[in-house]
């Protein structure tokens, strides 16, 4: 029977490798865009409304002329890292990748918008240290009943009944942020409410007027 072989996950920089920096520095494209560029990493259960309050976020600024992109979870796991499973090691692979994008985006102009579980303070703060410039942690906090009870995924009715091994939430504990930068408590406020608290610390954070 053929097996897949797992690709090497080791972090070690090969040599001879020279980064190319080009003749258009981020301030020069943060410039031309008219606000600063950088990270908001939204963390949450599933369910908590990482992906609706980052999506309405996206489109409001989008329509302002910004330059704002979604980065989520499902869609890098869908693509660039579908090779990776959901042991520890592929994990951590998983959210350096997503960092290391985050990271490039920034440096292009951007404002991302970065949605993933990231359940461990550990693992947040290993994408702090690659972002390190204009990095923000939102926590999407909501009681666990409340994320069950949406369940926009399917997620916690296929965990419950034993489908998947150590989902957030239900086989696998979520820790939530010690050193967040902000919390938007999705069981406590509506949507509209939620969105604004969110795009008003975009705008302060990136100087958007």
């Amino acid at each position: 029977m053929n097996t897949v072989q797992q690709p090497s996950l080791s972090t070690d920089k090969p040599l001879d490798i020279y980064p190319h920096d080009g003749f258009i520095t981020r301030q020069m494209r943060n410039r031309q865009t008219g606000h600063k560029s950088g990270v908001v990493w939204l963390t949450g259960l599933s369910g908590a409304g990482k992906s609706t309050l980052s999506s309405l976020a996206e489109q409001y600024l989008f329509g302002k002329g910004h330059l704002a992109m979604v980065l989520d979870g499902d869609t890098l796991r869908s693509g660039l890292n579908s090779d990776l499973d959901f042991s520890k090691q592929s994990r951590r692979e998983n959210l350096r990748r997503a960092g290391e994008v985050a990271s490039l985006f920034a440096h292009t102009g951007h404002i991302v918008l970065a949605t993933f579980v990231s359940p461990f303070q550990e693992g947040r703060r290993y994408v702090r240290d690659i972002v390190r410039d204009n990095f923000y942690l939102v926590h999407i906090a909501a009681d666990l009943d409340d994320c069950i009870q949406r369940d926009p995924k399917g997620l916690y009715k296929k965990a419950l009944s034993g489908g998947i091994e150590n989902f957030t939430g239900v086989g696998q504990g979520y820790e939530p942020p010690e050193d967040a930068d902000l919390v938007i408590n999705t069981s406590q406020a509506d949507i509209a409410d939620c969105v604004k608290q969110l795009i008003d610390f975009v705008s302060d954070r990136f100087s958007i007027e």
